[in-house]
């Protein structure tokens, strides 16, 4: 059986990373990559760019159900994504990623920092070497991305916004001029992919 998510405190900035950390390891999800149904089909379901749901053409503006289909999301090895249950799986048609950072909790200095960040699901993911956060390999078109679950390289990935793009470009800044770089639980991630 898997269990809800555990609440989140309303307001993201005022979390403790002893606090975030909590959430983080009460949260589990259904074992998706060990579902193989036989029945295959199409949800008629796509993620926009923007982190919005929709259903026939339909916007899904209740939270709760996006959150649901959030956690039995899946991507597949040849690179599309899919909604999985034991009984089905449904293809999902995802324009760009199929999560958004849309904020950002920075701990410490250094090769002590700890970056947690609260997607558009209001699931909380800690970057560092298991979720590892990539920027691209043009630094004048930067592609800022958190891995958030699944194998890495092909999992499952939330777009870095804008704004926490710029807060960690800042705080990669401050602490050396010379190949920037941002360090979170433990790795060190350069802010252009070699």
């Amino acid at each position: 059986m898997v269990s809800p998510a555990p609440s989140r405190p309303k307001d993201f900035a005022r979390l403790s990373l002893a606090e975030a950390a909590e959430l983080l390891a009460a949260r589990e999800l259904p074992p998706v990559e060990s579902w193989h149904p036989a029945r295959e089909g199409d949800s008629a379901m796509e993620i926009r760019a923007d982190g919005s749901w929709f259903h026939e053409g339909g916007r899904i503006n209740r939270p709760a159900m996006v959150k649901l289909f959030s956690t039995i999301l899946r991507r597949e090895p040849d690179g599309s994504h899919v909604l999985v249950t034991p009984a089905e799986k449904l293809s999902i048609a995802v324009e760009d990623m199929p999560f958004r950072a849309v904020e950002m909790k920075s701990e410490g200095r250094g090769d002590a920092r700890k970056l947690v960040f609260r997607l558009d699901t209001d699931d909380l993911v800690m970057a560092g070497p298991d979720h590892p956060l990539r920027f691209g390999g043009d630094p004048d078109n930067p592609d800022p991305r958190l891995h958030v679950r699944g194998a890495i390289g092909n999992g499952l990935e939330a777009r870095i916004d804008r704004a926490l793009y710029y807060e960690i470009v800042e705080l990669a800044l401050a602490e050396s001029a010379e190949a920037p770089a941002i360090w979170s639980n433990g790795a060190r991630f350069p802010l252009v992919d070699a």
